[in-house]
């Protein structure tokens, strides 16, 4: 079999092969690979399937996806006591949820996780299908229990409580993810939150600074932020909360001066951009050539369940489509803000054109 039949048929097996994969199953250059895919697109045996994802700004959503419970109290939570509640059921994750935001801006999306062949996972795969994710490179574990995730929420909506079963995502290894790389390598930006083992977070923060993709990190949790390496490198953006800054600056935060001088200890240790979200005092940001201060959008909070992962979303996806830095934060805090005004996870009602109008108009 010649070259150039090898190559169609390794691409036939695997649309999201890299050129440095075909170079080493064939036995040649990655420079006389391109050679010969630049011949054969234009003849048009290859229409762009393998490098099309790049083109049309695919993010990969790496991390937890899980059924979420919200236990709405009727009165004012009392500790140690019966709190009569409605509850509701829908998809969750972080990394989950970030990817149906992105996918309801209208960008290419996909999921990577792990679930459970049970009636859990199944309805969260179907769920994740219907809003546009690719959830072609999800594990799903027959031994394994789907992840779940119950909150305890108060009159006003804020979170009491809550209580997670994440056993699952234990299970997946470093070898897992290797075996994904060639779909995570096609990504204009990988998204990663840190429901995974400590050895996997650090193979793909390591993979991704030495293959030069950029790596967008969600710590989600101050026990969870426990779990990521000393060192940075590799990663463009960490998005930690404010008590997950003060973990991983090892300081207290009590003022936006304390809040930059936590980025600062944050940036030390080796990411490039640290974007602190502070609730109601809306998000810090620090960058290698400068730093800010946003407010929220005036906003009528009916849940805040999933305001963090809709500005997570809104902030990728105003840096996939070119924005700088504080212009993606600005549409990150529109996207927060139109899902807190909902009681679901992720906003209906979410759009490119409504956190655009958003932003324009806060920016005049």
């Amino acid at each position: 079999m010649d070259k150039e039949q090898q190559i169609l048929q390794y691409i036939r097996l695997n649309p999201f092969i890299t050129q440095q994969e075909l170079a080493g199953k064939i036995g040649i250059s990655r420079s006389a690979v391109a050679g010969y895919i630049a011949a054969l697109t234009k003849r048009g045996e290859i229409k762009g399937r393998a490098y099309i994802l790049r083109e049309d700004a695919l993010v990969t959503c790496i991390g937890g996806a899980n059924l979420d419970r919200k236990a709405h109290s009727k009165q004012k939570v009392q500790m140690h006591s019966s709190n009569p509640v409605t509850i509701s059921e829908s998809c969750g994750g972080v990394a989950r949820n970030v990817a149906e935001n992105l996918s309801r801006l209208g960008c290419t999306v996909s999921l990577i996780t792990s679930l459970g062949d049970d009636k859990e996972g199944g309805w969260i795969l179907q769920e994740s299908k219907k809003h546009g994710i690719d959830v072609s490179q999800v594990w799903v574990l027959p031994a394994e229990r789907t992840g779940t995730y119950t909150a305890l929420l108060d009159l006003d909506g804020e979170m009491t409580v809550a209580l997670a079963n994440m056993d699952i995502y234990d299970q997946v290894a470093p070898d897992m993810i290797a075996e994904k790389w060639s779909h995570i390598a096609a990504s204009r930006a990988v998204f990663l939150d840190t429901n995974f083992p400590e050895e996997s977070l650090a193979y793909l923060i390591n993979r991704c600074r030495d293959e030069n993709i950029p790596l967008y990190v969600d710590p989600i949790s101050s026990a969870k932020a426990k779990k990521l390496p000393p060192r940075l490198e590799g990663v463009d953006t960490i998005l930690p909360n404010r008590e997950q800054a003060e973990l991983l600056a090892g300081m207290e935060i009590a003022s936006l001066a304390d809040c930059r001088m936590a980025c600062e200890k944050i940036r030390e240790r080796g990411v490039k951009n640290v974007i602190v979200t502070l609730g109601e005092s809306g998000i810090f940001y620090l960058t290698p050539v400068g730093s800010g201060h946003l407010p929220p959008f005036p906003t009528d909070v009916a849940d805040v369940t999933g305001a963090g992962d809709a500005f997570d979303a809104g902030f990728l996806y105003g840096i996939i489509h070119g924005e700088e830095l504080p212009r993606a934060c600005l549409l990150g805090l529109a996207a927060s803000s139109l899902t807190l005004q909902t009681e679901h996870s992720v906003s209906p009602q979410l759009r490119p054109e409504q956190i655009n109008l958003l932003a324009e108009e806060r920016g005049k």
